[in-house]
């Protein structure tokens, strides 16, 4: 027979064509699309295995090939021995370190009348060619879990309104025990995404080396041939598990082909046997893909003596690692300008933020959940507040400020007067007034100041006077006072004062009673 194995649609067809329609091996051959030889070497090994054809449309591809390869190849016992150990290969090469080389050692030590590593090599692979497609792909224990959303979304009642909600529906895979998991989940938005990809991890009790995402928003924020570009959050949830995300590559199915396979497999498997179930809330359509879910991973493979569930208790699940103890926590990032005074605005709560006042003008990376908020620059944490959503406040840790409005920060417009009220009820009726003038406090701190620090500088009593003064004048400056305590012009009038100034009498300028 020949070495390279022929469609096994083309082997229907011939058996077919000789069966059914009579012709000649040389018409049917050429009918089939083979060569004479290798379709009289098929014809044969049917025949010799003894089934019937009208049997052969409930055999699958791998059974009917077995049967018409069976007995040539039960004539080297050697050959036989040698395959009934490659399924045990099979198991042994998907744990990581094995080699077929390894295997072909072991081999060689268990027996006298060995084949050659390239002999040995040699049947395993056509051994390989003859078995489920599905099951040829090499993958590492604990290595990939491959996770995705199926096309088809399924349906839940609202049993007030009888309004139908549909569902999307996340599925993954582990590589090398194709142990699944299934989930109906309202949306692909990244809150219901991470959510699915962790549920998954706590079913498998472990995490592989690596995720394996479609280009989904959620999981890249820009897909490219080369350098993807991973979505933050996600990744975020990969370094909390300790994993990796390696996205498929965009228009290029194989490379996550054991989440494809397992769609179809979900639509035949798990999707069909509820189509005339009716549900009512999604915690109940979950429970009822879980029990279908629970007999798809017990069903042992075609032409295998074991399960998904069978092979992932065996060599998978001990290589996956340990789970974290916490759960995920999900944050959201974005970028942010730090302004002039040193905090930043979170859009979100429309809500200020304080960090370290030499970031003044950076771009920083704003981390947050629903309890913090963290700030990063240059990956390299600078702040950490707890969350609040207030709008329009301000969060400050008094350490981010400057020196300078360190000291500033400690005064209140409380503090002003009660110093003002230990000197005169003047002094504080003034600065009470100076405060109350300005649109925010904290723009007359500087005035209040200047003012107290000049009852240091001058007598009291001409202070209190130049005070009284300023305020019958209204006139609350800082320059007014000083001025009037160097001239000693506190005692007089302002007519005096105009004389002593040596002003022209003049019919615009009028006396203080004008002003009562």
């Amino acid at each position: 027979m020949a070495n390279k194995r022929i469609c096994m649609r083309k082997v229907r067809e011939l058996l077919k064509l000789k069966y059914e329609q009579n012709l000649s091996v040389r018409v049917a051959a050429k009918s089939s699309g083979m060569s004479k030889t290798s379709a009289s070497e098929y014809l044969v090994g049917f025949k010799s295995s003894g089934i019937p054809y009208s049997s052969i449309k409930h055999l699958s591809d791998s059974d009917l090939l077995n049967a018409i390869t069976q007995k040539k190849e039960c004539s080297n016992q050697r050959l036989v021995q040698l395959q009934e150990q490659f399924p045990y290969f099979e198991k042994e090469l998907k744990r990581p370190g094995v080699t077929l080389q390894l295997l072909w050692k072991e081999y060689q030590e268990s027996r006298e009348d060995f084949y050659g590593y390239s002999q040995f090599c040699h049947h395993y692979y056509q051994w390989r060619q003859k078995q489920k497609v599905s099951m040829r792909q090499e993958h590492k224990a604990g290595d990939k879990l491959y996770v995705d959303f199926t096309g088809k979304k399924l349906a839940v009642i609202n049993p007030k309104t009888g309004e139908e909600q549909l569902y999307e529906v996340f599925v993954s895979v582990l590589g090398a025990s194709q142990y699944s998991y299934i989930e109906a989940v309202s949306s692909q938005k990244k809150e219901d995404w991470i959510s699915v990809n962790e549920n998954a991890l706590r079913f498998y009790g472990g995490v592989p080396a690596a995720i394996v995402p479609d280009c989904l928003k959620s999981a890249v924020k820009k897909a490219t041939k080369y350098e993807p570009e991973i979505n933050q959050t996600y990744q975020d949830f990969a370094g909390h598990y300790n994993t990796v995300i390696l996205p498929a590559r965009a228009l290029h199915p194989q490379d996550k082909s054991l989440a494809e396979n397992f769609v179809r497999n979900a639509y035949r498997e798990i999707f069909a046997p509820l189509r005339n179930m009716q549900f009512f809330a999604v915690q109940e359509l979950n429970e009822a893909l879980w029990e279908q879910l629970d007999i798809y991973n017990q069903r042992k493979f075609q032409g295998r003596e074991y399960s998904r569930k069978q092979l992932f208790d065996e060599i998978e699940k001990q290589e996956l690692r340990s789970l974290p103890q916490a759960w995920y926590e999900l944050k959201t990032f974005c970028s942010c300008t730090v302004h002039y005074n040193h905090h930043f605005f979170l859009r979100e709560d429309s809500h200020y933020y304080s960090v370290p006042y030499r970031y003044t003008g950076k771009q920083v990376i704003v981390s947050y959940t629903l309890s913090d908020v963290e700030v990063y620059y240059n990956n390299q944490r600078i702040a950490f507040h707890k969350r609040d959503v207030r709008p329009y406040k301000y969060t400050t840790v008094e350490q981010h400020r400057p020196k300078n409005h360190q000291y500033q920060a400690k005064w209140t417009p409380d503090r002003f007067l009660s110093w003002a009220s230990n000197i005169a009820p003047e002094v504080e009726k003034t600065i009470r007034k100076i405060l109350e003038s300005r649109p925010h406090p904290e723009q007359a701190y500087n005035t209040c100041m200047g003012l107290l620090n000049l009852e240091k500088k001058y007598n009291r009593e001409d202070y209190v006077k130049a005070c009284t003064k300023a305020l019958s004048v209204n006139c609350l400056t800082y320059k007014f006072i000083k001025n009037t305590l160097d001239s000693k012009s506190f005692n007089m009038d302002t007519e005096e004062e105009l004389q002593q100034i040596g002003l022209p009498d003049h019919k615009n300028i009028r006396g203080k009673e004008s002003f009562n």
